[in-house]
């Protein structure tokens, strides 16, 4: 049976080079599960793969959409499952699914419920609202359009609210009463691997990295497109930050303080994420995943 090996965990555990070697092993694919790296012109904020790394393995998902253009889990669970299917057909036996979008990851393993397409009147509609007036203006709608999906959301992710607003006013119901959360039947089997270093590391290699981000460009990648600044695939920690800056909002120093801070609470979102799925195989060190993926291939 064709296996996805998933990588994951949080933002800055080392999760693309592992991905790397693991699929140098195996000889395979490496399928990107990230909802930022996947559009152009922004490898240096999004720690998208190096060319080095993209030129070691093929990727799929990395650098391929316009900042302009659409794309959500849903989307991705269609594109990855037809993806599998093809390299089904040409006879491969593996793939590994790299990111720390938890949303894409549980879209292709688990499946998303029949929701529907969002219209880009609808889409402009609500981010508007949410630029006028924050996450508050998302809670006071979902107070009166749908308080039951309100009560168990994550109330500081303006995603989530974002994406619920977005359903509520294309269905006309509830979001709430569009979540089965069955899990669908895959035609391969998964296994998943995550790092759980502890958290003063984590949180020193997130600082590294936004250090290693200003030395390769990030405020200048950040000015290239600061005149797109409204659209979704820039609204993200790093960019958020940059562009309070070019605002005059803050200076310097302080954005990019306050990207490092921003990125350590989104590892911990993330990491709170992951102890829920009780089929995580939590790693030490990422160096331990190779040796874990070809123990469980063999077991």
């Amino acid at each position: 049976m064709f296996t996805l090996i998933v990588i994951t965990g949080p933002t800055g555990s080392g999760k693309t080079d592992v991905a790397v070697s693991v699929a140098k092993e195996l000889g395979c694919d490496i399928i990107s599960a990230d909802s930022r790296q996947i559009y152009r012109g922004i490898p240096v904020i999004t720690a998208a793969p190096s060319q080095s790394q993209l030129e070691a393995v093929r990727h799929h998902f990395v650098g391929c959409l316009d900042l302009s253009e659409y794309y959500s889990a849903a989307c991705f669970e269609s594109d990855v499952l037809a993806l599998i299917g093809r390299l089904k057909a040409r006879g491969d036996r593996y793939a590994v699914m790299c990111g720390g979008s938890m949303m894409y990851v549980d879209a292709v393993v688990r499946g998303l419920d029949d929701l529907p397409a969002i219209s880009d009147d609808v889409r402009c509609d609500v981010l508007e609202l949410y630029n006028n007036g924050g996450l508050e203006a998302l809670r006071e709608e979902l107070r009166v359009s749908d308080p039951e999906y309100l009560a168990v959301a994550d109330v500081n992710n303006h995603r989530r609210l974002i994406h619920a607003v977005e359903i509520i006013r294309q269905s006309g119901c509830k979001f709430s009463s569009l979540r089965s959360g069955v899990v669908r039947e895959r035609s391969f089997r998964t296994l998943k691997y995550a790092v759980d270093m502890p958290r003063e590391k984590l949180f020193a290699r997130i600082n590294w990295r936004v250090e290693a981000m200003v030395a390769a460009g990030m405020e200048e990648e950040a000015r290239s497109v600061y005149h797109l600044r409204g659209l979704n695939s820039l609204n993200t920690v790093g960019f958020k930050e940059m562009f309070a800056y070019f605002d005059g909002e803050m200076d310097r120093d302080t954005a990019i303080a306050r990207m490092a801070k921003n990125t350590r609470v989104y590892a911990k979102k993330q990491l709170t994420w992951l102890r829920r799925d009780q089929s995580v195989r939590w790693v030490t060190h990422a160096s331990d995943i190779l040796p874990a993926v070809m123990r469980d291939l063999h077991e």
